[in-house]
């Protein structure tokens, strides 16, 4: 449990007071922002470039004993660049004085750079709009580390919940009467789809799998489209899933001998290899440990139903056996010792024997402390 050691070793109060700090500074920043109008600080920021293009534009030129031309040119284009400013933009008496500024029959460079020192104040009220959005990076920063925190104690407290239950199984209780029965059951039905899977038509094995399709809790993945099709339209579909799997081996023209559209075969058979391959019994078993009783009862009403299709009735006694055994009031006691038995690795039954108890209520409160925070911050 990496990350659940993480997180029982941490403190959940510095990321409730990051996440605080960085909500007030959000706060204030947009504050800040909304003092002046956001919108009205966007225009200023849009005029602050376009004056810099214009600066960039003309500066080479324009001072000195430049370009003539450019010089008028430059005077023409920032007399219509101030007018056309709005008369809200904030700082616009600071524009206008630029036109007083260069006004002169010879312009510098260090008419350009006071130029650009008159307009601070102008940047720094626009640096409200990037501090705003440096403010939210870093709330969203603060709430995602929170939240990943959290995520972690609650993983945490899963796993020592986990670790209670099975430190209070009773480890004398009988746990081979529930579990031998599982285990015939789950032999049968393997041998069982096995001889199915051997000796019946491709055709008829498929069409099985469809048909359990509609037992959502037994669990056989789809048959494939193109295969499906293939083994209910072809004669081929008649012979075995061993048989049709060893044609997808031949040759096109080898196969040419056997089966009435070679290519058709290799497209459906040979292209779905795996999903063949990998189709057994394992849908159909119950495992060990099994799943809780509330969970395992509807799935073993489903499995007779499946079963019953093409298993003997042996297999179908101990699949009773399994259902019943369920059903019993001692199931619980006994699914918890046999999960216990299975599932315990010598670190965890160490930390049962020097009890979860402390950090399970540790670790609570820590996560219930950041899922406070992340909901009134």
């Amino acid at each position: 449990m990496p990350d659940a050691q993480a997180a029982r070793g941490s403190d959940p109060s510095g990321l409730v007071a990051e996440l605080e700090t960085a909500r007030d500074a959000r706060d204030d920043a947009r504050e800040a922002v909304d003092e002046i109008g956001e919108s009205r600080l966007r225009d200023l920021r849009e005029a602050l470039g376009g004056l810099e293009r214009l600066f960039d534009q003309y500066e080479a030129d324009a001072t000195g004993t430049g370009d003539f031309k450019s010089y008028i040119d430059f005077q023409d284009d920032l007399v219509a660049f101030v007018e056309d400013l709005d008369d809200d933009l904030p700082e616009r008496e600071t524009f206008e004085s630029l036109l007083d500024l260069f006004k002169k029959k010879r312009l510098s460079e260090s008419d350009f750079a006071e130029a650009r020192d008159r307009l601070s104040d102008a940047r720094d009220l626009v640096g409200r709009l990037d501090a705003l959005a440096d403010a939210e990076d870093e709330y969203r920063k603060a709430r995602a580390r929170a939240e990943e925190r959290a995520d972690e104690y609650a993983a945490e407290v899963e796993a020592l919940e986990r670790l209670q239950r099975l430190g209070d199984a009773d480890l004398d209780a009988p746990v081979g009467t529930l579990r031998d029965p599982i285990e015939r059951y789950d032999e049968g039905v393997r041998a069982a789809f096995r001889e199915f899977r051997e000796a019946a038509p491709a055709r008829e094995l498929l069409g099985f799998v469809e048909t359990a399709q509609s037992y959502p809790l037994v669990g056989f993945d789809p048959v494939p489209a193109d295969l499906a099709a293939f083994v209910e339209d072809r004669e081929a579909g008649t012979e075995s899933l061993a048989q049709l799997l060893e044609y997808a081996e031949y040759s096109p023209s080898k196969l040419d001998h056997y089966v009435a559209a070679p290519r058709a075969l290799k497209r459906a058979v040979g292209g779905n290899r795996t999903y063949l391959e990998r189709l057994d019994a394992e849908p159909l078993t119950v495992g060990w440990p099994p799943a809780p009783a509330e969970e395992l009862r509807y799935r073993l009403d489903e499995l007779v139903s499946v079963v019953d299709r093409f298993a003997d009735e042996d297999v179908l006694a101990a699949l009773h056996t399994v259902r019943g055994r369920v059903r019993d009031d001692d199931y619980e006691r006994l699914r918890t010792a046999g999960v216990a038995e299975h599932e315990l690795t010598d670190e965890e039954r160490e930390r049962i024997e020097s009890g979860v108890e402390e950090d399970l209520a540790a670790a609570r409160d820590a996560e219930r402390e950041l899922r406070d925070a992340l909901r009134d911050l």
